[in-house]
């Protein structure tokens, strides 16, 4: 197990200086007030993905990614994504210095790593306001996503105990209209109210 017998690590991820892109980190912030069980580890990652690749290695049975990714949905709408695991023995790049791409650190992480990884899912909310590379510093979610925090922090806490009784578990969202399918790492990186299950 990993540190202090923590099980399951609940990974927030993105820049909170650009709008929607902060949604991962907001989630992390709202846990304070309404903390997991001490089995999970809480962390706002940012945008250190370095970081997050080396704490992917820390013997988690699993590990939930949340962040913002643009998958062609309405402004909120929460996500479950379980992306393929990449080979450990494919060549990966450091992570930007200023950037967290998931599927870049996980690849990073499989690298560095001797053994499999944890089984990661990405509970993703769908951005509505996405910097372009020539904006300056936008540190407000957008009103959906904004909304879409407190859907998380529910949705985490119906998920934790489902995957802590068995980390193979398929756990659902909150909402059952909400449902779609797995899909692979390659998350669109940038966000009402839906949620969709894997």
């Amino acid at each position: 197990m990993s540190r202090a017998g923590t099980r399951l690590l609940v990974a927030g991820v993105g820049n909170i200086f650009l709008a929607d892109d902060a949604f991962g980190p907001e989630v992390i912030r709202a846990l304070d007030r309404r903390p997991l069980p001490p089995e999970v580890r809480v962390r706002d990652f940012g945008i250190r993905g370095m970081d997050l690749a080396y704490e992917l290695l820390d013997g988690y049975a699993t590990a939930v990614l949340v962040d913002a990714a643009a998958r062609g949905h309405r402004p909120g709408t929460l996500s479950l994504i379980e992306p393929e695991l990449p080979d450990g023995a494919r060549a990966a790049a450091p992570p930007e210095a200023h950037g967290m791409d998931p599927a870049k650190v996980l690849a990073l992480a499989a690298h560095l790593g001797d053994g499999p990884l944890p089984r990661v899912l990405v509970l993703a909310c769908e951005p509505e306001v996405r910097p372009r590379g020539d904006e300056d510093i936008l540190p407000v979610l957008s009103a959906p996503v904004r909304d879409a925090v407190g859907r998380a922090v529910e949705a985490l806490h119906v998920m934790v105990p489902v995957l802590l009784a068995d980390p193979a578990a398929t756990p659902s969202l909150s909402r059952s209209e909400e449902s779609g399918v797995p899909s692979s790492v390659g998350l669109a990186r940038t966000g009402a109210g839906d949620v969709e299950d894997r």
